[in-house]
């Protein structure tokens, strides 16, 4: 008669150990991926309301140019005047001919200042700069 071992059936070891590695590698690759798409739209801007507003795309190839109350045209947290936004708004389009162009101004700014950065951007040759609003409540 055969007598067989218990032990011997109950070799199956699975080891968790590198699959614990991989899940911990990728939430650390999309914890950064998303805290620096989030980095353009952090900027203190209280956009305006508006009936048929669009959602705000979290495309990494989107250039968003934030304008503040004062003005001012920011991208990517850095304030630029008119010479630099026009070589960079030309640098991209020169690399991209479809870039998307987002221009987020605050509610509070005036209508010249966010109609200069679009022209600034028409100018430079973006061919339908987007301008951003939230919709109404």
């Amino acid at each position: 008669m055969l007598i067989k071992n218990a032990e011997a059936t109950s070799d199956l070891h699975i080891d968790f150990v590198p699959m614990v590695d991989v899940l911990f590698n990728l939430l650390i690759f999309f914890l950064i991926a998303t805290s620096m798409v989030q980095a353009e739209r952090e900027m203190k801007i209280a956009l305006p309301h508006a009936a048929s507003s669009g959602p705000i795309t979290a495309s990494l190839r989107d250039l968003v140019i934030n304008v503040n109350a004062e003005g001012r045209a920011f991208v990517g947290g850095k304030e630029m005047d008119d010479a630099a936004l026009t070589q960079l708004l030309k640098t991209a389009l020169a690399t991209n001919p479809e870039q998307k162009v987002s221009v987020r101004g605050d509610r509070a700014a005036t209508y010249a200042s966010v109609a200069h950065v679009l022209d600034v951007c028409k100018g430079a040759g973006a061919q339908q700069p987007y301008l951003e609003t939230i919709p109404l409540r």
